[in-house]
C-alpha cells in the first residue's frame, strides 16, 4: 500500500502556506483492507476512509482501472479535480505528480480550471472562492476559465444547482478576508445573473450623485460589504451589508435616481433570496432587520424617544445584544460604503447603542412590583423617559 499526499496540502505547501489538513489517496490496496486495517468508512456516492489515529482522510482514486499502474490510477483521479493547482499529488518520497501543469500555475499565480471542473458546477463558486482566498498572493482567473464559465451559465449549468451547497460556499466565502472578489469573480466571469440574480440587478441602477458619489448601486453594495469586512468577521453582519439594498432594483424608474420605499421592496427580496438558497434563519432575520431599518439608523439622531425605542423593539434588541450590535455595524459600513465617505464618523452607532442601553436599564421588576393598573404601559413609558433623558445627555455640550 502506498500513499500519496493530494489536494490542499500539497497546493498551500508549495505555496508556504502551512496546511490546514492532510487528504491522501491510497493505492495497492482496496475497501476491505483499509477496514481490515482500522480504517473507519464514511460516505456512501464517493467513500472515503478515516485514518484510526489520526483521523485524516484517505480515498481510492477514482477513474482509471485496478490493472493500470499507482501513478496512471493517481493520475486519472486528479483530472476529475476541480483546479490544476488542486491537482497535484505528492509522494511519500516527496515526488510530485503534476499530470495538468498545477505546480507551473502556482508560479504563475493562475487560477485554471482541470478537465473535471464541468461535472459539478458548483465548483464555479469554489473557483471564485479560491480567486478571494489567494488574492493578496496576486492569483487570477486563465481566460480561458473565464470562458468556459460563460459557456456553463448561458447553457444553463448553473440554474439549478442544491441551494444548500451554493449557500455552503457564499457562507465561507462571506468568512474570509476579501468577499468582495469572491463575488467580483463570479460577475466577470458571468455566474452572478444565474446564481444570484437578485444581487446582479443593482448593477447599472443610479442613486443621486451627491448622497452616492459611485452612483451604481452594485458598486455601493461592493463598498458596504468592504466596510463590513473591516468592522467585523461576523459572517451574518456581512451578509446582512450585502443584501441591505437589494430593493433597489426594483425601484420604478420614473423616480431614478431616488428610491422611495426601497427598504420595504428589499424586505421582500431578501426573504424570497433566503427561502431559494435555504438560508439559515439567524441570517434571514438580521438581513431583513437592515434592509427595513437602515434607513431609521442613518436618521437615529433625529427620531423621538418613543420612536427609537420601536425601532429598538422592531430588532428585538432588548433581548438579543448580538443581533443588535450587527445591526448597527451594518449600517455603520452603509454609511461608510460610500464613494470618499470611508473614513467618515458615524455617530449613530454610539448613539444607539446609548439609547438601547437606556432602555435595557429600566427595572422592570420593580415597576411590576408596584403593581400598576398597566404594567406593560408603564414599562413602556418608563423607558420612553429613558431613552429621553439619555437623548438629552448625549446632546448636551
Amino acid at each position: 500500500m502506498k500513499r500519496y499526499l493530494v489536494g490542499g496540502a500539497v497546493r498551500d505547501r508549495l505555496l508556504g502556506i502551512p496546511p490546514r489538513e492532510r487528504d491522501w489517496l491510497v493505492t495497492g490496496a482496496d475497501a476491505g483492507t483499509l477496514c481490515a486495517r482500522g480504517y473507519r468508512r464514511v460516505g456512501r456516492d464517493f467513500p472515503v476512509f478515516l485514518h484510526p489515529q489520526s483521523g485524516e482522510e484517505h480515498a481510492l482514486p477514482r477513474g482509471g482501472s485496478e490493472h493500470t499502474g499507482a501513478r496512471e490510477r493517481i493520475e486519472a483521479d486528479l483530472r476529475l479535480r476541480d483546479l490544476t493547482i488542486n491537482a497535484i499529488a505528492e509522494g511519500e518520497d516527496g515526488a510530485l505528480i503534476d499530470p495538468l501543469g498545477g505546480h507551473r500555475d502556482l508560479e504563475q499565480r493562475i487560477l485554471r480550471h482541470a478537465p473535471g471542473f464541468p461535472d459539478d458546477p458548483v465548483r464555479v463558486l469554489r473557483l471564485a472562492r479560491f480567486a478571494a482566498r489567494y488574492e493578496h498572493l496576486g492569483f487570477r482567473v486563465a481566460e480561458e476559465t473565464r470562458a468556459l464559465i460563460r459557456r456553463m451559465a448561458g447553457d444553463g449549468a448553473l440554474q439549478d444547482l442544491v441551494p444548500e451547497r451554493v449557500w455552503s460556499e457564499i457562507e465561507r466565502a462571506l468568512g474570509g478576508p476579501r468577499p468582495r472578489v469572491f463575488f467580483d469573480t463570479l460577475r466577470t466571469c458571468g455566474a452572478l445573473r444565474p446564481l444570484l440574480p437578485e444581487l446582479d440587478r443593482l448593477y447599472g441602477v443610479a442613486q443621486p450623485p451627491q448622497h452616492h458619489p459611485e452612483i451604481d448601486c452594485g458598486e455601493h453594495t461592493m463598498l458596504v460589504l468592504e466596510q463590513a469586512c473591516r468592522l467585523d468577521e461576523s459572517r451574518q453582519m456581512r451578509f446582512a451589508a450585502l443584501v441591505h439594498d437589494l430593493g433597489k432594483a426594483d425601484t420604478p424608474r420614473e423616480i431614478l435616481p431616488r428610491h422611495i420605499g426601497h427598504e420595504q421592496r428589499g424586505v421582500w427580496r431578501v426573504t424570497e433570496l433566503c427561502a431559494r438558497l435555504r438560508i439559515p434563519n439567524d441570517y434571514r432575520d438580521l438581513a431583513v432587520a437592515v434592509a427595513r431599518f437602515h434607513g431609521q439608523a442613518h436618521k437615529a439622531l433625529e427620531l423621538r424617544p418613543a420612536t427609537l425605542l420601536r425601532l429598538i423593539l422592531g430588532l428585538d434588541g432588548l433581548r438579543n445584544p448580538t443581533r443588535f450590535e450587527w445591526f448597527v455595524l451594518a449600517c455603520e459600513a452603509d454609511s461608510r460604503g460610500r464613494k470618499g465617505f470611508g473614513q467618515r464618523p458615524y455617530p449613530q452607532a454610539g448613539f444607539l447603542r446609548r439609547m438601547r442601553a437606556a432602555a435595557v436599564a429600566v427595572d422592570a421588576g420593580a415597576l411590576a412590583a408596584a403593581r400598576p393598573d398597566d404594567l406593560p404601559g408603564a414599562i413602556k413609558r418608563a423607558r420612553v423617559e429613558a431613552i429621553r433623558r439619555a437623548r438629552q445627555a448625549w446632546s448636551a455640550p
